[in-house]
Protein backbone atom coordinates (compact mmCIF):
# COMPACT_ATOMS: atom_id res chain seq x y z
CA UNK A 1 0.00 0.00 0.00
CA UNK A 2 1.31 3.39 -0.95
CA UNK A 3 -0.19 5.52 1.80
CA UNK A 4 -2.02 5.44 5.10
CA UNK A 5 -5.71 6.38 5.14
CA UNK A 6 -5.72 7.78 8.68
CA UNK A 7 -2.68 9.96 7.95
CA UNK A 8 -4.31 11.24 4.75
CA UNK A 9 -7.52 12.13 6.56
CA UNK A 10 -5.65 13.92 9.35
CA UNK A 11 -3.58 15.82 6.79
CA UNK A 12 -6.74 16.84 4.98
CA UNK A 13 -8.83 17.80 8.02
CA UNK A 14 -6.54 19.19 10.73
CA UNK A 15 -4.66 22.49 10.86
CA UNK A 16 -2.72 22.01 14.08
CA UNK A 17 -2.71 20.29 17.46
CA UNK A 18 -1.30 22.14 20.41
CA UNK A 19 -1.15 22.26 24.19
CA UNK A 20 -2.77 25.48 25.38
CA UNK A 21 -2.46 25.31 29.16
CA UNK A 22 -3.12 23.45 32.36
CA UNK A 23 -3.09 23.62 36.12
CA UNK A 24 -1.94 21.98 39.33
CA UNK A 25 -4.57 21.77 42.06
CA UNK A 26 -4.94 20.73 45.66
CA UNK A 27 -7.73 20.66 48.26
CA UNK A 28 -11.29 21.52 47.21
CA UNK A 29 -11.44 23.15 43.79
CA UNK A 30 -13.49 23.42 40.61
CA UNK A 31 -13.04 25.20 37.28
CA UNK A 32 -15.69 25.81 34.63
CA UNK A 33 -14.56 26.09 31.01
CA UNK A 34 -16.59 27.63 28.17
CA UNK A 35 -17.74 25.61 25.17
CA UNK A 36 -14.69 24.99 22.98
CA UNK A 37 -14.67 26.22 19.40
CA UNK A 38 -12.39 23.37 18.32
CA UNK A 39 -11.80 19.77 19.38
CA UNK A 40 -10.59 19.92 22.97
CA UNK A 41 -8.39 17.31 24.62
CA UNK A 42 -7.24 17.12 28.22
CA UNK A 43 -5.25 14.66 30.31
CA UNK A 44 -4.52 13.92 33.93
CA UNK A 45 -0.77 13.64 34.43
CA UNK A 46 -1.13 13.24 38.21
CA UNK A 47 -3.89 12.46 40.68
CA UNK A 48 -7.60 12.31 39.87
CA UNK A 49 -10.56 14.62 39.25
CA UNK A 50 -14.15 14.75 38.08
CA UNK A 51 -15.14 16.05 34.65
CA UNK A 52 -18.72 16.99 33.80
CA UNK A 53 -19.82 18.01 30.32
CA UNK A 54 -23.08 20.00 30.32
CA UNK A 55 -25.93 17.56 29.81
CA UNK A 56 -23.88 14.52 30.94
CA UNK A 57 -23.23 12.84 34.28
CA UNK A 58 -19.87 13.49 36.03
CA UNK A 59 -17.07 11.10 35.08
CA UNK A 60 -14.07 10.23 37.24
CA UNK A 61 -10.67 10.71 35.60
CA UNK A 62 -7.59 8.99 37.00
CA UNK A 63 -3.91 9.59 36.32
CA UNK A 64 -3.12 8.76 32.69
CA UNK A 65 -6.71 9.15 31.47
CA UNK A 66 -7.39 11.40 28.49
CA UNK A 67 -10.61 13.19 27.53
CA UNK A 68 -11.71 14.41 24.13
CA UNK A 69 -14.56 16.90 23.60
CA UNK A 70 -15.95 17.58 20.14
CA UNK A 71 -19.33 18.98 21.23
CA UNK A 72 -19.49 22.72 21.74
CA UNK A 73 -20.64 22.48 25.35
CA UNK A 74 -19.22 24.02 28.54
CA UNK A 75 -17.66 21.62 31.02
CA UNK A 76 -16.42 21.60 34.61
CA UNK A 77 -13.34 19.95 36.10
CA UNK A 78 -13.29 19.55 39.88
CA UNK A 79 -12.09 17.71 42.94
CA UNK A 80 -15.78 17.09 43.73
CA UNK A 81 -18.87 17.82 41.58
CA UNK A 82 -20.49 19.61 44.52
CA UNK A 83 -17.82 22.35 44.65
CA UNK A 84 -18.89 25.71 43.18
CA UNK A 85 -16.62 26.34 40.18
CA UNK A 86 -14.50 29.35 39.34
CA UNK A 87 -14.55 30.80 35.83
CA UNK A 88 -11.49 29.18 34.25
CA UNK A 89 -10.97 31.80 31.54
CA UNK A 90 -11.16 34.66 34.03
CA UNK A 91 -8.63 32.88 36.22
CA UNK A 92 -6.15 32.22 33.42
CA UNK A 93 -6.46 35.60 31.70
CA UNK A 94 -6.41 37.41 35.02
CA UNK A 95 -3.05 35.88 35.85
CA UNK A 96 -1.74 36.26 32.32
CA UNK A 97 -0.49 32.67 32.23
CA UNK A 98 -1.43 29.44 30.51
CA UNK A 99 -0.63 27.33 33.59
CA UNK A 100 -1.90 28.16 37.08
CA UNK A 101 -1.89 26.65 40.58
CA UNK A 102 -5.00 26.15 42.68
CA UNK A 103 -4.49 25.75 46.43
CA UNK A 104 -1.33 23.85 47.27
CA UNK A 105 -1.33 22.31 43.82
CA UNK A 106 -0.15 18.90 44.97
CA UNK A 107 -3.15 16.62 44.35
CA UNK A 108 -3.89 16.88 40.65
CA UNK A 109 -2.11 17.97 37.47
CA UNK A 110 -4.12 18.68 34.33
CA UNK A 111 -2.92 19.59 30.84
CA UNK A 112 -5.23 20.72 28.04
CA UNK A 113 -5.02 21.54 24.38
CA UNK A 114 -6.98 21.67 21.16
CA UNK A 115 -7.05 20.38 17.62
CA UNK A 116 -7.92 23.04 15.05
CA UNK A 117 -9.85 21.66 12.09
CA UNK A 118 -9.70 22.78 8.50
CA UNK A 119 -12.80 24.95 7.96
CA UNK A 120 -13.46 23.24 4.63
CA UNK A 121 -12.82 19.56 5.31
CA UNK A 122 -12.83 19.34 9.11
CA UNK A 123 -16.34 17.88 9.31
CA UNK A 124 -14.97 14.63 7.90
CA UNK A 125 -13.15 14.18 11.21
CA UNK A 126 -15.54 15.84 13.67
CA UNK A 127 -18.52 13.80 12.42
CA UNK A 128 -16.60 10.56 13.03
CA UNK A 129 -16.26 11.24 16.76
CA UNK A 130 -18.84 11.20 19.57
CA UNK A 131 -19.65 14.44 21.46
CA UNK A 132 -17.11 13.47 24.10
CA UNK A 133 -15.15 10.46 25.27
CA UNK A 134 -12.74 9.27 27.92
CA UNK A 135 -9.69 7.16 27.10
CA UNK A 136 -8.87 4.84 29.98
CA UNK A 137 -5.22 4.95 31.00
CA UNK A 138 -5.34 1.14 31.01
CA UNK A 139 -6.08 0.79 27.27
CA UNK A 140 -3.78 -0.95 24.83
CA UNK A 141 -2.35 2.45 23.90
CA UNK A 142 -1.87 3.42 27.56
CA UNK A 143 1.91 2.95 27.49
CA UNK A 144 2.31 5.28 24.51
CA UNK A 145 -0.13 7.80 25.98
CA UNK A 146 1.71 7.83 29.31
CA UNK A 147 5.03 8.39 27.54
CA UNK A 148 3.56 11.31 25.56
CA UNK A 149 2.08 12.83 28.71
CA UNK A 150 5.42 12.50 30.52
CA UNK A 151 7.16 14.24 27.64
CA UNK A 152 4.58 17.04 27.63
CA UNK A 153 5.18 17.58 31.34
CA UNK A 154 8.94 17.64 30.74
CA UNK A 155 8.58 20.25 27.98
CA UNK A 156 6.37 22.35 30.23
CA UNK A 157 8.58 22.22 33.33
CA UNK A 158 12.11 22.30 31.89
CA UNK A 159 11.58 25.05 29.29
CA UNK A 160 14.02 23.44 26.86
CA UNK A 161 14.90 25.17 23.56
CA UNK A 162 12.21 24.56 20.95
CA UNK A 163 9.71 23.43 23.58
CA UNK A 164 6.71 25.01 21.83
CA UNK A 165 7.39 23.07 18.62
CA UNK A 166 8.04 19.83 20.50
CA UNK A 167 4.86 20.26 22.56
CA UNK A 168 2.86 20.80 19.37
CA UNK A 169 4.23 17.61 17.81
CA UNK A 170 3.58 15.65 21.00
CA UNK A 171 0.01 16.95 21.05
CA UNK A 172 -0.48 15.73 17.48
CA UNK A 173 0.86 12.31 18.43
CA UNK A 174 -1.42 12.22 21.46
CA UNK A 175 -4.41 12.94 19.23
CA UNK A 176 -3.42 10.10 16.89
CA UNK A 177 -3.20 7.73 19.86
CA UNK A 178 -6.67 8.82 20.98
CA UNK A 179 -8.04 7.99 17.53
CA UNK A 180 -6.25 4.64 17.50
CA UNK A 181 -7.74 3.77 20.87
CA UNK A 182 -11.20 4.47 19.48
CA UNK A 183 -10.59 2.40 16.35
CA UNK A 184 -10.20 -0.70 18.51
CA UNK A 185 -13.89 -1.47 18.78
CA UNK A 186 -15.10 1.32 21.07
CA UNK A 187 -18.90 1.23 20.89
CA UNK A 188 -19.22 4.98 21.47
CA UNK A 189 -17.83 5.81 18.05
CA UNK A 190 -20.71 6.50 15.62
CA UNK A 191 -20.83 4.69 12.27
CA UNK A 192 -18.06 6.36 10.27
CA UNK A 193 -14.84 5.88 8.33
CA UNK A 194 -13.04 5.68 11.70
CA UNK A 195 -14.99 2.58 12.64
CA UNK A 196 -14.43 1.13 9.18
CA UNK A 197 -10.67 1.64 9.50
CA UNK A 198 -10.79 -0.05 12.90
CA UNK A 199 -12.55 -3.07 11.40
CA UNK A 200 -9.80 -5.38 10.16
CA UNK A 201 -12.16 -6.99 7.67
CA UNK A 202 -13.03 -3.65 6.05
CA UNK A 203 -9.79 -1.68 6.43
CA UNK A 204 -8.21 -3.10 3.21
CA UNK A 205 -11.08 -1.69 1.12
CA UNK A 206 -10.87 1.74 2.76
CA UNK A 207 -7.14 1.79 2.16
CA UNK A 208 -7.51 0.84 -1.51
CA UNK A 209 -9.94 3.71 -2.08
CA UNK A 210 -7.49 6.10 -0.45
CA UNK A 211 -4.55 4.72 -2.42
CA UNK A 212 -6.33 5.22 -5.76
CA UNK A 213 -9.32 7.55 -5.37
CA UNK A 214 -9.46 8.19 -9.12
CA UNK A 215 -9.84 4.52 -9.99
CA UNK A 216 -13.28 3.27 -11.01
CA UNK A 217 -13.66 0.81 -8.16
CA UNK A 218 -16.29 -1.91 -8.28
CA UNK A 219 -17.89 -3.62 -5.31
CA UNK A 220 -16.55 -6.99 -6.46
CA UNK A 221 -12.95 -5.73 -6.34
CA UNK A 222 -13.31 -4.16 -2.91
CA UNK A 223 -15.10 -7.20 -1.50
CA UNK A 224 -12.40 -9.49 -2.88
CA UNK A 225 -9.71 -7.41 -1.15
CA UNK A 226 -11.55 -8.05 2.13
CA UNK A 227 -12.03 -11.77 1.38
CA UNK A 228 -15.81 -11.33 1.56
CA UNK A 229 -18.76 -11.85 -0.73
CA UNK A 230 -20.10 -8.76 -2.46
CA UNK A 231 -23.34 -8.73 -0.45
CA UNK A 232 -21.69 -9.40 2.91
CA UNK A 233 -19.08 -6.74 2.26
CA UNK A 234 -21.61 -4.10 1.22
CA UNK A 235 -23.84 -4.80 4.24
CA UNK A 236 -20.97 -4.77 6.72
CA UNK A 237 -19.40 -1.63 5.27
CA UNK A 238 -22.70 0.27 5.33
CA UNK A 239 -23.48 -0.77 8.91
CA UNK A 240 -19.98 0.16 10.10
CA UNK A 241 -19.28 3.32 8.11
CA UNK A 242 -22.85 4.64 7.92
CA UNK A 243 -22.57 4.84 4.13
CA UNK A 244 -22.05 2.34 1.30
CA UNK A 245 -18.54 1.71 -0.08
CA UNK A 246 -19.03 3.59 -3.33
CA UNK A 247 -20.86 6.37 -1.51
CA UNK A 248 -17.82 6.68 0.78
CA UNK A 249 -15.54 6.84 -2.26
CA UNK A 250 -17.67 9.61 -3.80
CA UNK A 251 -17.61 11.58 -0.54
CA UNK A 252 -13.83 11.20 -0.20
CA UNK A 253 -13.38 12.45 -3.77
CA UNK A 254 -15.46 15.56 -2.99
CA UNK A 255 -13.34 16.31 0.09
CA UNK A 256 -10.17 16.06 -2.02
CA UNK A 257 -11.77 18.32 -4.63
CA UNK A 258 -12.74 20.93 -2.03
CA UNK A 259 -9.18 21.22 -0.78
CA UNK A 260 -7.82 21.37 -4.34
CA UNK A 261 -10.32 24.04 -5.39
CA UNK A 262 -9.41 26.16 -2.39
CA UNK A 263 -5.64 25.66 -2.27
CA UNK A 264 -4.53 24.89 -5.83
CA UNK A 265 -4.72 26.96 -9.00
CA UNK A 266 -5.84 24.04 -11.13
CA UNK A 267 -8.64 24.27 -13.71
CA UNK A 268 -11.85 22.55 -12.68
CA UNK A 269 -11.42 20.04 -15.50
CA UNK A 270 -7.99 19.04 -14.14
CA UNK A 271 -9.39 18.51 -10.65
CA UNK A 272 -12.20 16.42 -12.11
CA UNK A 273 -9.70 14.16 -13.86
CA UNK A 274 -7.49 14.01 -10.75
CA UNK A 275 -10.24 12.42 -8.67
CA UNK A 276 -11.63 10.08 -11.31
CA UNK A 277 -14.43 11.85 -13.17
CA UNK A 278 -14.61 11.23 -16.89
CA UNK A 279 -15.80 14.76 -17.63
CA UNK A 280 -16.02 18.17 -16.06
CA UNK A 281 -19.80 18.01 -16.38
CA UNK A 282 -20.06 14.77 -14.41
CA UNK A 283 -17.82 16.20 -11.70
CA UNK A 284 -19.76 19.46 -11.54
CA UNK A 285 -23.06 17.59 -11.13
CA UNK A 286 -21.63 15.39 -8.34
CA UNK A 287 -20.02 18.37 -6.61
CA UNK A 288 -23.24 20.40 -6.70
CA UNK A 289 -25.22 17.48 -5.26
CA UNK A 290 -22.75 17.27 -2.37
CA UNK A 291 -22.22 20.97 -1.62
CA UNK A 292 -25.15 22.81 -3.19
CA UNK A 293 -22.77 24.85 -5.37
CA UNK A 294 -20.95 24.40 -8.65
CA UNK A 295 -17.16 23.95 -8.33
CA UNK A 296 -16.49 27.38 -9.81
CA UNK A 297 -18.94 29.19 -7.53
CA UNK A 298 -17.67 27.25 -4.51
CA UNK A 299 -14.11 28.33 -5.33
CA UNK A 300 -15.18 31.97 -5.76
CA UNK A 301 -16.91 31.99 -2.38
CA UNK A 302 -13.90 30.42 -0.67
CA UNK A 303 -11.64 33.07 -2.19
CA UNK A 304 -14.02 35.79 -0.99
CA UNK A 305 -14.12 34.36 2.54
CA UNK A 306 -10.33 34.17 2.69
CA UNK A 307 -9.98 37.77 1.49
CA UNK A 308 -12.50 39.10 4.03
Amino acid sequence: MTSDALSEILHLTTVESMVTGGFDAGGQWALRFPAPKSIKFFALTQGACWTQIDGEAPVRFEEGDVGLLTAQRPYTVSSDPSVTPLDAMALFSGRGRSFVTLGEGTDCSYVGGHVLLDPTTGTLLSEALPPWLRIDGATEQAGRIRWLLDELVTERTQRLPGNALVASQLAQLLFVQILRAQMNGNGRIPPSWLRALGDRRLAPAVQLMHDEPARSWHLDELARACAMSRSSFAARFTATAGIGPLGYLARWRIHIACKALRDDDLPVASIAALIGYSSQGAFSNAFKRATGLSPSLWRERQAGDNAA
